[in-house]
């Protein structure tokens, strides 16, 4: 087996968890958190066990020392991690409601990450990689779209798997104005691609089952589609199903869709080959009953970097709900 690379944003999360009145104000109280959805995804795996590599880009202020302070904390190579000289650290407040669901507010103009150029990519970071990792967010601006297109170009030149988290924020995107056509590009590219629900809805326009038709005809050999504690969809050419996640209580919902797309990054990467996967029903179930767990026990806490699990708490979890379900061997 090899590790994977995960390529995109890293940025702070403030993360609101608590406010108090003030001379009849609300005040809200923030903490800083290491986030951003690729990143969170190398953690997961890092933090599981798996080899996870880091590309993109910070600047050089504390934000982006922090970051990478925090992504080798938790084991993850960050020799890819770049530091832009002048441009910031991107910036993410995070406001959570009263069931932990999130609404964002973002500083991200001309942001470090978003800077991050093709010449910058090279060679050395697909070296010791089976498998890279992408989300949607290097794709809000016409540079960054090139750029993340590069990496997409160089993985599948080399013939390593793609995985892609759609993972879409809209108040990213210029007037809220989502690329469909610039995602669904970038999805029928990928190998391996997660849809929350509601992002599987919009990108396929009202012909949901003509999409999943021209996703598997296109490239795309398995398909996840994740719906918050409701069950979760897995297709690909041979099987298609659903899963019952785990049960849990929920706190903060950040990074639970970065901690299932990381189990599965090293369910493929450490265990088993998403060739052999593809051919075991009964083994994509476990797949995505065991990433569950890692959702779950992301979204219990709040945060995301030190919210994610290790691989005993999701076995411990796997073991509680699923025993004799499904059959885990694999993961031994």
């Amino acid at each position: 087996m090899s590790g994977v690379l995960c390529y995109g944003e890293a940025l702070i999360d403030f993360l609101q968890f608590q406010s108090q009145e003030q001379d009849g104000l609300t005040i809200n109280d923030y903490r800083q958190f290491p986030g951003g959805a690729p990143a969170n995804a190398a953690v997961a795996l890092a933090k599981l066990g798996g080899r996870a590599q880091f590309a993109g880009q910070v600047g050089s202020d504390q934000f982006g020392e922090f970051l990478i302070h925090s992504l080798t904390h938790y084991g993850v190579d960050t020799q890819f991690t770049l530091k832009h000289e002048t441009a910031p650290t991107p910036l993410a407040f995070v406001h959570l409601d009263a069931s932990g669901d999130r609404s964002f507010t973002f500083m991200r103009k001309d942001s470090a990450d978003l800077l991050l150029t093709p010449e910058q990519v090279t060679e050395a970071w697909f070296a010791n990689n089976r498998i890279v990792h992408l989300c949607s967010n290097t794709l809000t601006e016409s540079g960054a779209a090139v750029t993340t297109q590069t990496v997409l170009e160089q993985a599948k030149a080399l013939n390593l798997q793609v995985c892609f988290d759609v993972n879409l924020r809209a108040n990213l995107w210029k007037d809220q104005h989502i690329d469909i056509a610039l995602v669904n590009h970038l999805v029928k590219q990928a190998d391996i691609v997660k849809f929350a629900k509601e992002e599987f809805e919009l990108l396929s326009q009202g012909n949901p089952e003509q999409y999943l038709s021209d996703c598997l005809a296109a490239n795309c050999q398995l398909i996840l589609i994740t719906n918050g504690g409701d069950e979760i969809e897995y297709v690909s050419t041979q099987f298609r199903g659903f899963v019952t996640p785990a049960k849990t209580q929920v706190v903060d919902t950040t990074a639970g869709g970065d901690g299932f797309i990381g189990a599965i990054l090293y369910l493929l990467s450490e265990t088993i080959q998403l060739e052999s996967l593809l051919h075991s029903e009964a083994q994509i179930q476990a797949a995505v009953a065991f990433a569950s767990c890692a959702g779950a026990i992301a979204v219990s806490t709040q945060g995301a970097f030190p919210a994610l699990p290790s691989f005993t708490q999701v076995s411990d979890l796997f073991n509680e709900q699923f025993s004799g379900t499904y059959d885990a061997a694999f993961l031994e």
